[in-house]
This record gives C-alpha cells, sequence and structure tokens, in this order.
C-alpha cells in the first residue's frame, strides 16, 4: 500500500490523476511540508447576505417565505460550492480536511448563508491555529449561539444548553465535570448573544456579574474564563487529541499514542497545527493496521470521486440530494453531538447506492437514487432523483498510456484503492467489455469504484 495516497486520503480528498503522477514517489516530510504550505493560503470565503434588511417580525406573511427560502437557497450553495472547493485540486487539502473535521466537532445546523458562511470561515481561520482561539471564536459565533440557545441565556434565568454541550462533546467529555460546574458556567456566559444582522453581541444588562464557582475556584467569571478553566485541565488535551486519532488514524484507539500526543499538544498550548504534523509524521501512521480500514463519509466520498474523475455537474444542487440520500448534509448534522461516523455510514439504505454511484455517473446510466427516508418508507411516494455529470478519464488515460495493456489494471488499482482488491482481477477484466482502449479504460475504473474497497481510505 502506498503511503503517500494513504497521507493524501487522510489529510485531504484523495489525489488527482496528475498529482498522483507526481507525488507518489515523495517522501512523507515532503508531502506533509506541501500539505501545510498550501493551507497558509486561506482566503475567507465571501459572506451571504439576505437581500431584506428588515427585522424578521416585521415583514409580511409573504416576505417572510420569500426571505426564509433564499437563506434556504444561500446555505445549499453554500454547502455544493465547499463540496466543490474540496474536490478542486489546486485548492488546501489539509485546510479544507481540517475544516470538515471540526464542523462534525462543533456541530451546528445553520439555518441562514450569513450564519453558515460565519461560520465556516471560523473554522477555516482556526483550523490549524490555537484551539483555545477557535473555542472562543465558536463560543462567540452567532450560529452556534442560536443552535444551542445562548439567546435565551439570561441572568434571571439561565439557559445550561451551551455550557453543557461546551464540556461534554466540545472539551471534556461526560465524568469531567459536576451539574453544579455546568449551572455555574451557564451563568458565565449569561449576556453572550447575537444581533439581528449576525453578528456577536454582549448583552451587559443579561450578564450575571454575580461570584461563581467553577471547578472549585471562586470568582466573576464570564465565559472566557470558563474556557480558559477547562483548558487548564490535561483532560481536555486528551479527548480532543482522542476525537483526532479516531477520526484521522483508526476507530480502534491506541491510548497510549494518544496520551503521547496529547502531551505534546497540552505542552503547544494547545497549537493544533503541531499536533497534527506530529500525527502526520509518526510512523504508527502508516502501520498497516491503520491504512485502508476507515469508511469514507458521504463527503469524502463525493469529493474524492469529483477529484479523481475531473467531473463537472450539470447540476450542482444534485450533490444535495446525494448527501441526503447517503446520510450527511453539510450545515445540518443530525444533532449537537454531529455524525457517528465509522461504519454507521454503511447500511441497507446506502450501500447500494454508493456502490453503483461511479457506474451511474462515469457510465451510460443515469443515477436515479431516493433518499434514505424514501428506501426506509415505500409508501412515502418520493421521486427520484438524478445526478447527471460528465467525467473526464483523458487525465486518468495518462497514468498507462506508456504500459502494457497487462499493467493497466494493477496501475490503476494502486491509484485508486488503499486495500488490495478482494475481486480477482481476471473477473474485473471479463466484465469491462469496451469497443476501444479509452473505454476500456472507463470500464476499468467503473470497476474498481464499485468495489467494497473503494469505499474505504
Amino acid at each position: 500500500m502506498n503511503t503517500i495516497n494513504h497521507l493524501y486520503w487522510r489529510a485531504g480528498f484523495g489525489l488527482s490523476p496528475a498529482q498522483w503522477q507526481e507525488r507518489k514517489n515523495w517522501s512523507i516530510q515532503k508531502a506533509v511540508n506541501q500539505l501545510f504550505a498550501e493551507a497558509k493560503n486561506n482566503p475567507p470565503i465571501k459572506t451571504a447576505r439576505p437581500s431584506s434588511d428588515k427585522r424578521f417580525r416585521d415583514l409580511s406573511q409573504k416576505e417572510k417565505e420569500a426571505l426564509l427560502k433564499q437563506q434556504r437557497q444561500q446555505v445549499a450553495q453554500l454547502n455544493t460550492n465547499w463540496i466543490m472547493r474540496m474536490a478542486d485540486p489546486d485548492t488546501s487539502d489539509l485546510l479544507e480536511r481540517m475544516t470538515l473535521f471540526w464542523h462534525g466537532h462543533f456541530a451546528c445546523r445553520s439555518r441562514t448563508g450569513t450564519l453558515a458562511t460565519q461560520q465556516l470561515n471560523t473554522l477555516r481561520k482556526y483550523a490549524l491555529g490555537n484551539f483555545r482561539d477557535l473555542l472562543i471564536s465558536i463560543a462567540r459565533d452567532p450560529s452556534m449561539i442560536r443552535y444551542l440557545n445562548n439567546q435565551q441565556n439570561r441572568k434571571q434565568q439561565p439557559n445550561e444548553n451551551f455550557a453543557r454541550e461546551l464540556m461534554e462533546l466540545f472539551t471534556l467529555g461526560r465524568g469531567q465535570y459536576t451539574e453544579q460546574d455546568i449551572k455555574e458556567a451557564a451563568r458565565a456566559f449569561t449576556g453572550w448573544s447575537s444581533g439581528l444582522k449576525g453578528e456577536f453581541v454582549f448583552r451587559r444588562n443579561w450578564h450575571d456579574y454575580g461570584s461563581k464557582t467553577f471547578f472549585g475556584k471562586t470568582g466573576n467569571w464570564d465565559g472566557t474564563h470558563i474556557i480558559d478553566m477547562i483548558l487548564e485541565k490535561p483532560a481536555a488535551a486528551e479527548f480532543i487529541t482522542r476525537k483526532i486519532y479516531r477520526y484521522f488514524v483508526n476507530q480502534q484507539v491506541d491510548e497510549n499514542r494518544v496520551q503521547v500526543l496529547a502531551n505534546a499538544f497540552y505542552q503547544s498550548n494547545y497549537d493544533i497545527g503541531k499536533l497534527m504534523r506530529m500525527l502526520f509524521t509518526s510512523d504508527w501512521f502508516y502501520a498497516k493496521e491503520n491504512m485502508g480500514i476507515k469508511f469514507k463519509s458521504p463527503v469524502e466520498l463525493a469529493a474524492g470521486m469529483i477529484r479523481t474523475l475531473d467531473l463537472k455537474l450539470k447540476n450542482e444542487v444534485a450533490l444535495i440530494f446525494l448527501q441526503r440520500a447517503l446520510g450527511q448534509i453539510l450545515f445540518n448534522p443530525p444533532n449537537v453531538a454531529g455524525w457517528a461516523g465509522g461504519a454507521s455510514w454503511i447500511d441497507n439504505a446506502t450501500l447500494m447506492l454508493r456502490l453503483n454511484l461511479a457506474q451511474s455517473i462515469v457510465g451510460t446510466t443515469q443515477f436515479n437514487f431516493r433518499t434514505k427516508a424514501d428506501l426506509e418508507n415505500q409508501q412515502s411516494g418520493g421521486k427520484g432523483r438524478r445526478i447527471e455529470a460528465t467525467a473526464n478519464t483523458d487525465t486518468i488515460y495518462q497514468l498507462v498510456k506508456n504500459q502494457p495493456e497487462s499493467r493497466h489494471l494493477p496501475i490503476l488499482a494502486e491509484y485508486l484503492l488503499l486495500q488490495k482488491p478482494t475481486v480477482q482481477t481476471r473477473l474485473i477484466e471479463q466484465f469491462s467489455p469496451a469497443a476501444n482502449k479509452q473505454e476500456h479504460l472507463a470500464q476499468q475504473v467503473i470497476r474498481l469504484m464499485s468495489l467494497p474497497e473503494y469505499q474505504l481510505c
């Protein structure tokens, strides 16, 4: 198994055929340096703005419906634009991959294009920076404030939602705090709110300035103090590092390795970039038991396939239907815990869609699918959706054009798969009939992408 392929699937979304030709023999150190160098180029995404400056409650019913529709369209456009950005070989693999990780870690359902874009820009800005800076920015993020009801967090009646999730899901995990700590932390975050235009607002009249006791320390704490006291605990570094290990390395956690990484993360004052560089340059990251064993998420699968095949979609909105069918819609997690990941991506409703996706795109047939809800409820009457796209296999052909035909399939398998296929090569050849070499190549690509091993990275 090629270690460079492994690195780029974990730190990005795979390599395009041209990138594979260029980088497949690079050293790990050179590739990691390149990934981090590219991540420094981080222009912010333009923030979408609603067409109306009126307060929502002052709009007519017709205006409200039109504005809500516009906001849904803006979120959908941001969704598809982000996937196409992930798929673009000219963007930073590592930056987009880390942003996707934090998007799942700080799971938040964004209802408007303005709020979704602001939060995405925050995640991108701090994706490889300092975790404290990221955490404070998320605590002040209007989309998160609204999602976890901190708009309703006032000194007369504290709302504990954000304080609870801050510790349980974002920093420490269960067992590291008490219910009283949650109550006191909620008081510290009173008044952290947002304005009508989607900006952070500290409402002084809503804030509880009284004395609070948190983790046994008493003082006139505010939200920033709470975050600092949380991060003083080594358990916070361990919690974040363990989650990163499960996402980037293996669902089966090696606690000894996590402890070494977490200690370094804590000592670096929570430098995310240093942690990730340490992980990607560790020998055990490339151990056999960690390669080709991670199920691709729907977004990873889509972005990687678009990049590999240089797909041109006739209607990018089809990516929304694909995400819905496969169980992962950006900016719309199932709950604040985010997507479970791992083997949960594969079930009876998604497996056949995944295995037939390449055939539908590269082949002559269109992909007509129904969402998971449609498949689970046969009486729903939901209409099928189609993805129409054109694939460019010319760049893949460059990988094999100077090789004997007997070598084509092994070369393609090395590029496309992280595990040796269990299906015999002769069977793939047998079911790849074609009138010419280019068509034969396309059929081989389809067969390899239709294998269970292609679902893994």
